[in-house]
């Protein structure tokens, strides 16, 4: 029986070692080319790993949550022709060399030959997914094979994951489960364990104090309405958060204690010229940070169609190892869930951080009228041991200027 052990791949310059997050194969699995087999976590990138062979699974090596370097054994797979000697169909396969070469193509052809010289493509009867519906579907305990397909090829997306659910509801929950003491436990593996030990360095190791205000974003809110609705079709829809962006750009050129990093360990702040701004990003794996870089030199649809690029490639796990690294201030946005206030953790080793809150209308003051006013709330966090609370406060006063003024933004 020839066997062939699949070995994590070289996933990048620098990477040494990988947290093994997800397994989507198991012994005595039948696998093609291009079926994901696991998934792995370097930094906080996760990368799935496709088979670049047909065969069966022999065993799997290493648990959920376990670190393994590169070149540790992952899979063990038996490469025999499957049911070559019962129907007549030969196997075609590449060489062992390019099965398991980390520099071959993620494509490679695998073709079936019967004994009557017909051609018939790879086949596989496990539910076409990708990997994040795999695990939504894992984490509610659903069988793919019995979730229809509505994508090409019959492959199933969150929508039909959401059909199946609402179609296994019953009238009566407590016909169908117990009221009672069940219990669920969740180990803490990937993504979000990586969110746990950030949190607590950066809650632990910076003294954090926040500072809240309210802005009158009326006259942006004016501006951004005509500005979309004079848009050309290669130009992204604007929204608040790329005019708050350049407003923090410009107001930490002024604050440059504020676009800096301290490390605390070598007792060393180190301020940048350039402003690479961490937008905080919501996914289906948690919190990550993509980062847009030189901020400073970007123009409003820039920064609008730059932000859309890299929240939209986190949300879909596209995103570049590189992307995720480097930021020198973040801004953080619930959006309609903002709520009042908030007190934002900063992104160590960073020294502040700007929530954005909810914005809505209000009635107030303005030039000696009560009239409705679009207001937003703003919450940011600084680290104290290397900002004072006057500039701090005195940096929102600044964003808060740039916002209700937004022509002073362009100047």
């Amino acid at each position: 029986m020839p066997n062939t052990v699949f070995k994590l791949p070289d996933l990048g310059e620098g990477v040494v070692e990988a947290e093994i997050v997800a397994w989507h194969v198991r012994a005595g699995q039948e696998i093609h080319v291009d079926q994901p087999l696991v998934d792995v976590m370097t930094d906080k990138a996760t990368v799935t790993i496709p088979s670049g062979l047909v065969g069966r699974v022999v065993c799997t090596h290493g648990n959920v949550g376990q670190t393994v370097p590169v070149g540790a054994e992952l899979v063990s797979i038996d490469t025999s022709p499957i049911g070559a000697e019962s129907n007549g169909i030969e196997v075609m396969r590449p060489t062992i060399e390019q099965e398991i070469s980390p520099d071959s193509p993620s494509t490679v052809p695998i073709v079936q030959r019967s004994s009557n010289g017909e051609m018939h493509g790879a086949l596989g009867d496990a539910p076409q997914a990708s990997p994040a519906v795999r695990r939504r579907a894992r984490e509610l305990h659903i069988d793919l094979h019995q979730v229809h397909g509505s994508g090409p090829n019959g492959r199933i997306t969150h929508t039909d994951v959401d059909v199946h659910l609402r179609s296994e509801i019953s009238p009566s929950l407590s016909s169908r489960r117990s009221l009672g003491s069940h219990t669920t436990e969740i180990q803490m593996v990937g993504l979000r364990r990586r969110i746990a030990e950030k949190m607590v360095v950066s809650n632990t190791q910076i003294p954090h104090f926040s500072y809240v205000e309210e802005i009158d974003i009326t006259e942006l809110d004016d501006l951004r309405h005509h500005l979309n609705s004079s848009r050309t079709e290669n130009q992204a829809k604007l929204t608040y958060l790329p005019f708050i962006m350049l407003a923090v750009t410009r107001a930490l050129a002024k604050f440059p204690q504020l676009n800096a990093h301290y490390d605390d360990k070598r007792e060393v702040i180190t301020r940048f010229e350039a402003v690479h701004l961490g937008i905080a990003t919501q996914t289906d794996r948690g919190l990550c940070v993509p980062v847009m870089r030189h901020t400073e030199a970007m123009d409003l649809w820039q920064a609008a169609s730059e932000m859309r690029r890299i929240t939209d490639a986190a949300r879909q796990q596209t995103i570049a190892r590189e992307e995720l690294a480097g930021s020198t201030f973040t801004v953080t946005s619930l959006g309609r869930m903002g709520g009042l206030a908030a007190t934002p953790i900063i992104n160590h080793p960073e020294v502040g951080i700007l929530g954005i809150n909810k914005a809505s209308d209000r009635p107030t003051v303005h030039r000696g009228q009560i009239v409705v006013r679009r207001i937003l709330h703003v919450s940011g966090s600084f680290d104290h041991r290397v900002v004072d609370g006057a500039d701090g406060a005195t940096f929102v006063q600044c964003v808060k200027d740039y916002l209700e003024h937004p022509a002073m933004i362009f100047i």
